[in-house]
């Protein structure tokens, strides 16, 4: 029986730096970004499962101090929970523009976002420069309402 071989895989943020600049998002970076953000979103989950866990034990405390600290914690577990679905929501955006063949390309400008900065940040959907500009736009624009 003749062997099958697999259809090559990048397994490494290495081998995915050292490809030649003509091959940005190839199958085979966008297939190990699919993964990288598969993994990401499976962490999330498990991160908000636990969380969820955590929020249904029962607090038995008596001592008032004890009570507070108890419900300060569960804001803090609320609000990393919302972080994380706000993260999966971004998550499936970026699967999608993967999907579409749009990823790794900025939203506004059109321009490469760099093979670094998607590996820094996987759910970006803007290149340094742009996202730089909105920032400083931002900034202006809270500035003048205070």
């Amino acid at each position: 029986m003749p062997k099958v071989s697999a259809a090559p895989v990048l397994t490494s943020a290495n081998q995915l730096l050292n490809m030649p600049p003509a091959d940005y998002m190839n199958q085979l970076q966008l297939d190990f970004f699919k993964g990288l953000l598969q993994d990401l979103k499976r962490e999330a989950n498990e991160h908000i499962l636990l969380i969820r866990q955590e929020m249904a034990l029962p607090s038995d405390e008596a001592d008032e101090l004890d009570r507070a600290t108890a419900e300060d914690e569960t804001r803090q577990r609320m609000r990393i929970a919302e972080r994380e679905y706000l993260l999966m929501k971004k998550i499936d955006k970026a699967m999608t523009r993967i999907e579409n063949h749009d990823y790794g390309y900025c939203e506004v400008s059109g321009m490469e976002i760099g093979l670094e900065r998607l590996l820094a940040r996987p759910t970006t959907e803007y290149s340094a420069i742009e996202k730089e500009r909105l920032e400083e736009l931002e900034r202006c624009f809270t500035k003048s309402r205070y």
